[in-house]
């Protein structure tokens, strides 16, 4: 692990504030590194040679608060601790951007293997794989059965008119990324404004709810739910249809990973089936939402695409991102149609 200070990571200035805010909890210097293959924020695990802990920041040069909210995220995780939903503990929260120039939040560092590429699973073997994969939807209907008021998170969203947001909002993204023509995708987001179907009653919605958001331990039991910066109160279908997309997607040629073509990965309806089971939801509405799963993955990678041939984004794989948009359309067009 580096002992320099990673980009937006000052280890003497954390310390201090650590050692203001939790005395005695550092007890040598301070270490840390970038963990790599987030998708927005920061995320750095930093230690002492005794302790190790996470802590999170929004990406550099931003300049809009809400759109990485450190106390949102902080306060859904702090109020899942006492729930069957693992999470990490949280240390403390910091607004106070003289300390790392943004605000930020320290959580226990948690054990596990975020599994998102085949050949990660392909080891394990088929039985193992299933297991994981059923760990994940049982953790998921866990979720969705917390009582948001019992652990204070009333507040935390605005359930009403939830997908007409949702719809909304990744419509104006889309908008916003044109560069092309797309067969079909202007029909799918009328077809899914024409439909919008009735919400069951709210619940803790993650928002980005997929393997590789999930810590898994050696036993194959998840250690916790990462990422919950999409997290809000509103539909739970959007997030086993937006998981079913995932999964379905990797088989598209979705680049975002590929766990869903290990041997023993579970086929979609076995997925949905063991939802329904262990949730007890009505799920018999799911054809909508899986439409609007792959509306709102399309748009995504439209988006990257949009950036990559504006050369705005760096790495590989980029190029063949816009590929995987026309097949995502077509699958959410085919999906409605069975409405």
């Amino acid at each position: 692990m580096s002992e320099e200070n990673p980009p937006g990571l000052d280890l003497d200035r954390l310390r201090a504030h650590l050692d203001r805010q939790r005395p005695d909890l550092v007890t040598g210097p301070l270490r840390a590194r970038v963990i790599e293959g987030g998708r927005s924020n920061l995320t750095y695990v930093v230690d002492d040679s005794t302790h190790r802990w996470v802590v999170r920041r929004p990406p550099l040069g931003h300049v809009l608060p809400t759109a990485h909210d450190m106390r949102r995220e902080h306060t859904v995780i702090s109020a899942l601790a006492a729930t069957p939903v693992p999470v990490p503990p949280t240390v403390l929260l910091c607004e106070d951007t003289s300390v790392l120039g943004a605000p930020f939040y320290v959580m226990d560092h948690v054990e596990g293997t975020p599994y998102r590429h085949r050949d990660q699973l392909v080891p394990l073997g088929p039985e193992r794989t299933r297991h994981i994969a059923e760990a994940m939807i049982d953790t998921l209907a866990e979720l969705h059965a917390v009582d948001y008021v019992s652990v204070g998170l009333a507040d935390f969203g605005r359930p009403e008119g939830f997908l007409e947001r949702q719809l909304r909002r990744w419509g104006k993204q889309l908008d916003a990324s044109r560069s092309r023509d797309i067969p079909g995708i202007d029909a799918l987001r009328e077809r899914l404004s024409a439909r919008l179907p009735s919400s069951p009653e709210p619940t803790i919605v993650h928002g980005d709810y997929r393997l590789d958001n999930l810590l898994v331990a050696d036993d194959d039991t998840i250690t916790a739910v990462l990422d919950w910066e999409m997290s809000t109160l509103g539909d739970p279908l959007t997030d086993i249809a937006l998981l079913i997309a995932y999964t379905e997607g990797e088989a598209l040629g979705d680049e975002v990973s590929s766990v869903a073509t290990a041997p023993g990965f579970p086929p979609v309806d076995d997925l949905i089936a063991r939802y329904t089971r262990t949730s007890g939801r009505d799920t018999s509405a799911l054809n909508w939402y899986l439409g609007f799963a792959f509306f709102k993955l399309a748009v995504i990678l439209e988006g990257i695409y949009y950036r990559f041939s504006q050369g705005k984004t760096v790495g590989e794989g980029f190029d063949r991102i816009g590929a995987s948009v026309a097949p995502l359309v077509a699958r959410g067009n085919a999906t409605l149609k069975e409405v």
